[in-house]
């Protein structure tokens, strides 16, 4: 397995080469991966000050008859840098010298024994069969006034209702501003509609006009109105 040591942009002295080979265990790679064919190391240098600890950066690159295998680093020298490159390298050779050896079949577990090891797996019998799920709960239901919850549903924390006289827009605007609320609902005295007026963006405001659908039937499926526009 060959290792060419190369500069972009910047000389590499003799000594960081021979530091390269001392670095990088070759005996250690090839057991991780046998079928090495050589290693690049190329070595950059960035000549902003501002950038002075991370100046000079190592790039790594695993050629194999597998897939190439490429680890970076910087920092304040190349020595540094290399010392980082080289440990991601080798975790990352690590991580697929496990995957081949698991891929291999080596260390299975038995189909009992899945539930154990993955979470949230099904869990099966020795014979690799489905355990009988355990008969569900009862939810428990709770009714809050005209609602009703099932489980942890929808928290309504208060319900109120208000009584209030038929009133023209304009002056369900000003007990709006009143109570310094964002929203206001109200009876409109001209239609005898349910209505509410809200601030819009600056200083405009949107009224909302509900009235009866006489195609729907007398439980609406779907939800109200949103305040927008």
């Amino acid at each position: 397995m060959d290792i060419v040591v190369k500069g972009r942009k910047t000389e590499v002295p003799e000594r960081f080469r021979k530091h390269v080979a001392e670095k990088l265990k070759l005996d250690k790679i090839q057991k991780l991966d046998g079928k090495v064919i050589s290693l690049d190391v190329e070595v950059s240098k960035e000549h902003n000050p501002r950038q002075a600890d991370r100046s000079d950066r190592v790039e790594i690159t695993l050629h194999s008859r597998g897939p190439v295998i490429r680890a970076e680093a910087a920092a304040a020298d190349p020595y540094a840098a290399l010392d980082l490159a080289t440990g991601k390298l080798e975790a990352r050779l690590r991580k697929q010298h496990e995957k081949r050896h698991n891929r291999r079949g080596n260390g299975r577990i038995s189909a009992s024994e899945v539930a154990d090891v993955v979470p949230g797996v099904a869990e099966l019998n020795a014979n690799g069969r489905p355990v009988a799920e355990e008969a569900p709960q009862s939810i428990p239901t709770t009714r809050v006034g005209s609602l009703e919850i099932q489980g942890e549903g929808p928290l309504v924390v208060r319900e109120k209702v208000h009584t209030a006289a038929p009133m023209l827009l304009d002056q369900a605007l000003y007990e709006m501003e009143l109570v310094g609320h964002d929203f206001y609902l109200f009876v409109d005295s001209e239609t005898k509609q349910p209505s509410v007026v809200y601030r819009r963006h600056a200083y405009d405001y949107g009224v909302i006009h509900l009235e009866t659908d006489p195609l729907a039937g007398s439980e609406a499926g779907g939800a109200g109105g949103a305040l927008g526009g």
